[in-house]
């Protein structure tokens, strides 16, 4: 199998996936779609993951879950992802600590079919690599990360690239936030 992985310049591909937003009883579960989210007018930082009731993944989770109001604050969306199904995910939120009060949704792609336009499955499992995708409001990816399966990422940086890009200005290696920018 080889990997096309959409990039920065594409438009994100149009979904509708069941996500548990909840662990109380009879509110778990919430249908999310592309077209709700583009017309937010909020940019949209989804991550995935490869497999729930793992070890590195839910260390991920947990950071950016202590950081989903610094991405609230910088008005975007925040989803988690994997393709387990929307019962395993809520499964694992009631019974990993870290998990349980969430404050983003953790979209199922059981189908596989959003990994698959995306080019982040990996070969053998068929599990999602663990990507990164900056979405602006307008739909299209500004920034990509994939890492290997093994590999967890850094919510800082991901932070740092959405201020970066939010400022649409030339911004040098390293800049962060309060900085000055690049001028042309």
């Amino acid at each position: 199998m080889k990997n096309v992985i959409l990039s920065v310049g594409s438009e994100f591909p149009e979904f509708k996936k069941t996500a548990v937003v909840s662990i109380e009883k009879g509110k778990e579960f919430y249908d999310l779609s592309s077209e709700e989210l583009k017309a937010s007018g909020k940019w949209m930082v989804m991550f995935w993951w490869p497999k729930d009731f793992t070890f590195v993944c839910p260390t991920e989770i947990a950071e950016f879950n202590k950081h989903a109001q610094d991405f609230v604050d910088r008005d975007a969306v925040l989803i988690g992802a994997s393709t387990d199904s929307e019962f395993v995910h809520a499964a694992w939120r009631r019974d990993h600590e870290d998990l349980r009060d969430l404050k983003f949704p953790m979209l199922a792609d059981t189908s596989k079919s959003l990994a698959t336009e995306l080019g982040i499955l990996e070969a053998n499992e068929k599990v999602a690599y663990r990507a990164t995708y900056i979405v602006d409001p307008q739909g299209i990816v500004r920034w990509v990360s994939l890492y290997d399966l093994s590999v967890g990422r850094n919510v800082k940086e991901v932070l740092r690239v959405l201020d970066a890009l939010q400022t649409d200005e030339l911004c040098p290696c390293n800049w962060n936030k309060g900085e000055a920018t690049l001028a042309v």
